[in-house]
């Protein structure tokens, strides 16, 4: 295996490593980070559409004010802010189908210790571990083990995922139900069950993370909420908001969002 990427982010003071080959499982993405100060860093995270798992190589964080070691968050949650000094982590992120699988339950808008859903010891391997590299793998093999152990989701509701996921959240869910062949009710009911979000409320999540990273780039809200679905400019500001707690301009220019081209660079997988 090559070496791991190394890259840095002025703005965030992060070191970067990524694999260097997409997973072998679809649907799951990881980064490494190393802060690159010695002061304390407060990041407020924006929402995105797959249940992230923030694995903590050193000391512990303050998660929402409470000191945790690793933790997961699911979809969308709510006002998600990290705070440390002297960090190093892993972040791994999983399609909500691949995290229905690995972790056997949602987590919409809720954060939990890893231990709490994953009783692992793979923070204190990934911490024995000499590269980036080495942990890459190790994770790759863990969630592989999970995953074929664990209970897929339906396949109408993978498939409706998968187009939310490709058309950036404008779908109509009538339509949605009647490619799946269920009717609306049952496609409701069985996607929310198995993904813990309603399939309006997760095509909503979807289409905002387009949006974000599109205002991001330096795009315009005007353009943005014409391009993107939204009935205006307020209705994008009012959905921003909604789910990042901050106004557009502010979800622009956060921090978070300024290591995704280099942490988060290769086109996610939609499946599951």
């Amino acid at each position: 295996m090559r070496p791991a990427e190394w890259a840095r982010d002025g703005a965030a003071v992060w070191g970067i490593a990524v694999p260097p080959r997409p997973s072998r499982l679809p649907g799951v993405q990881m980064a490494g980070f190393v802060g690159d100060t010695v002061d304390l860093v407060d990041l407020r995270v924006v929402p995105y559409p797959a249940v992230t798992l923030f694995v903590n190589l050193r000391e512990r964080l303050l998660v929402n004010d409470v000191a945790r070691g690793s933790v997961v968050a699911g979809l969308a949650p709510q006002g998600m802010r990290v705070r440390g000094q002297d960090i190093e982590c892993m972040q791994i992120r999983l399609s909500p189908g691949v995290a229905h699988a690995v972790l056997g339950t949602d987590l919409s808008g809720e954060v939990v210790s890893l231990e709490d859903v994953w009783p692992t010891e793979l923070p204190d391997r990934l911490r024995a571990l000499g590269s980036w590299n080495d942990r890459f793998a190790l994770v790759e093999a863990s969630l592989g083990a999970r995953y074929e152990a664990g209970r897929t989701v339906d396949p109408e509701v993978a498939f409706a995922w998968q187009r939310m996921d490709a058309r950036h959240g404008q779908v109509r869910i009538e339509q949605l139900a009647d490619e799946t062949g269920w009717s609306r009710k049952r496609l409701w009911s069985r996607f929310r069950g198995q993904l813990g979000l309603s399939p309006k409320r997760a095509a909503q999540l979807v289409r905002f993370d387009h949006a974000v990273h599109r205002l991001a780039a330096g795009e315009s809200p005007a353009s943005v909420a014409a391009d993107s679905g939204y009935v205006d400019q307020s209705h994008l500001h009012h959905e921003v908001k909604a789910f990042a707690g901050v106004t557009p301009a502010a979800a622009a220019n956060a921090p978070w969002l300024a290591v995704d081209e280099v942490a988060w660079s290769r086109p996610h997988c939609a499946n599951g």
